[in-house]
């Protein structure tokens, strides 16, 4: 990867090395995107890093294989908050977590159980844009905005999600998939 010490590097390819090795035993990642790692995950999680405040607290939810909370707590070297409900990510997340020395907090629970604040929150193929705004909005700190990586779709997407929510959108152009965009969403409430 260029842009990241060569520090940064090694330790990224420590969470992809383990992601393999894990990936064995849990379905962390789908197959089709394993042939290509760096780019699929790593640089879909890292194009976000450009977009975040420094000092800016983040909440990645539905973190799964680490993508893209734990990718940005590497390469940002700030405190994430990895939120995932099954037992078996967050365990694997927990290990990345350690053997990475990323500076993130696991928690193995539902967002809508979780009681934080976050200037930025992040998610990626997590679920559908009308429901992730809704798990979103507890968590974000006021004057905070969500980052979220989404594919072709993203007009449908937005579409039916501006039925129940009023939002500021930005797309930014995706560095990894042609045709996808990153969302970045502020002053987010319901609509009506």
């Amino acid at each position: 990867m260029t842009g990241v010490s060569r520090e940064t590097t090694a330790r990224l390819a420590r969470h992809l090395c383990l992601l393999g090795r894990w990936q064995t035993r849990i379905n962390l990642v789908g197959a089709a995107t394993r042939a290509d790692p760096w780019r699929r995950h790593v640089l879909d999680s890292a194009q976000l890093a450009p977009l975040i405040p420094p000092g800016a607290r983040l909440a990645d939810i539905g973190s799964g294989a680490g993508f893209p909370g734990l990718v940005l707590a590497i390469i940002r070297g700030g405190p994430v908050d990895l939120i995932e409900s099954d037992a078996r990510k967050a365990a694997f997340l927990t290990e990345a977590a350690r053997a990475t020395e990323a500076p993130a907090r696991v928690h193995n629970t539902r967002a809508e159980h979780l009681r934080l604040k976050a200037d930025i929150v992040t998610a990626r193929a997590c679920a559908p844009l009308d429901r992730l705004l809704g798990l979103a909005l507890p968590l974000l700190a006021p004057g905070g905005i969500c980052l979220f990586p989404k594919g072709t779709h993203v007009e449908k997407e937005l579409e039916a999600a501006r039925a129940r929510w009023r939002m500021t959108v930005r797309r930014h152009p995706s560095l990894s998939a042609p045709g996808s965009v990153l969302l970045e969403l502020g002053s987010l409430a319901h609509a009506g």
